[in-house]
């Protein structure tokens, strides 16, 4: 059940470091959260209790990093994610969550391993230009992702990250990004009676724990490097990777 001690005893720390990422790294480990929880309690019910908090989450990371933000990239991705969430919630009661798990962290890893192999190696990563066919795609991709499973970071990485963006305009094109998605989410998971009072209930204990991890994740931001913080990223990434794929696959075997 969702009230037990070992409920919280997972969630405590999940959601510190849920708000750590966000605050910080651009939501890399935030992809955790509702695979973690499930090892307690149902996925839905999960990503349920998680939304609100990240709504919270959002409001504190936006007043943050409110001037640093790149329109342009917004501007590409988030249609995109409109789409995603409206195709999420129309397919919800149908959708196999599993499967959605091992794609993305398939993804993960290929975009890990083509940066780490290829791209590394050279003396200098070129920046790559915007590009409203991609970014549409992936924006979707991470409006539909998050929907399902709050696992809209790794699509959302794999637009933003060859950009080579300064790190905090990054974190903060993340977060302006989130905000949108995650209030707009509100939408359909009332709708399809997700947001019900008991699970309201956990997430209103759970809240006093977002701000403490944006708070620590905003101190770290400020005393990483440009270089480091790309290299904790896609460590990030390949860490959420490897778990996404892992729950997928032993799901369905």
């Amino acid at each position: 059940m969702a009230d037990s001690v070992w409920f919280f005893i997972l969630a405590v720390p999940v959601v510190l470091l849920t708000g750590i990422s966000k605050g910080g790294f651009a939501g890399g480990l935030g992809t955790l959260a509702v695979p973690l929880l499930t090892l307690v309690v149902d996925p839905r019910i999960a990503a349920a209790i998680m939304l609100p908090i990240l709504c919270t989450m959002d409001i504190f990371t936006v007043w943050r990093y409110r001037r640093d933000w790149d329109a342009r990239a917004l501007k590409i991705l988030i249609p995109g994610a409109i789409v995603g969430i409206i195709i999420g919630g129309l397919t919800f009661r149908m959708m196999n969550v599993d499967m959605i798990r091992i794609i993305v962290g398939a993804m993960s890893l290929y975009f890990v391993g083509n940066y780490w192999f290829i791209h590394r190696g050279k003396a200098k990563v070129e920046a790559h230009e915007q590009n409203s066919v991609k970014g549409g795609l992936l924006g979707a991709a991470s409006g539909f992702t998050s929907f399902i499973a709050h696992a809209g970071g790794p699509p959302l990485s794999q637009y933003l990250f060859p950009l080579r963006m300064d790190k905090t305009v990054m974190v903060a094109t993340s977060v302006m990004f989130f905000i949108v998605v995650n209030f707009t989410k509100l939408i359909p998971y009332a709708w399809l009676g997700q947001l019900s009072f008991e699970n309201l209930k956990m997430s209103l204990y759970l809240m006093p724990f977002a701000p403490i991890g944006v708070w620590l994740g905003i101190w770290m931001h400020n005393r990483v490097s440009n270089g480091l913080f790309y290299i904790i990223c896609y460590g990030l990434l390949f860490l959420v990777g490897i778990k996404l794929l892992a729950e997928g696959l032993f799901a369905l075997l």
